[in-house]
């Protein structure tokens, strides 16, 4: 299965709670685009989070964040990892 990171921006601010739920979000509808949430990182300071996932697509990981209520602005494939 391909694997995407998607970024967002100008979450400044949030917390791990916050992350944490924005994550259980994306967790409770994910097998509905047949999409895996493998980790999530976020910088506070910055306002960026990343999210690493498997899916079919990338329109398939951009359905479930716009779903859960936080709407990427890059999904990106990665077809090379080590």
């Amino acid at each position: 299965m391909p694997e995407f990171m998607d970024v967002h921006h100008n979450m400044t601010g949030l917390t791990e709670e916050d992350l944490k739920a924005a994550h259980d979000a994306d967790l409770a509808i994910q097998d509905q685009e047949g999409v895996t949430f493998k980790k999530t990182w976020a910088d506070p300071e910055s306002g960026v989070v990343y999210c690493l996932s498997e899916a079919p697509s990338a329109d398939a990981v951009r359905r479930v964040h716009e779903r859960a209520g936080h709407p990427p602005d890059e999904v990106h494939p990665v077809p090379l990892a080590v």
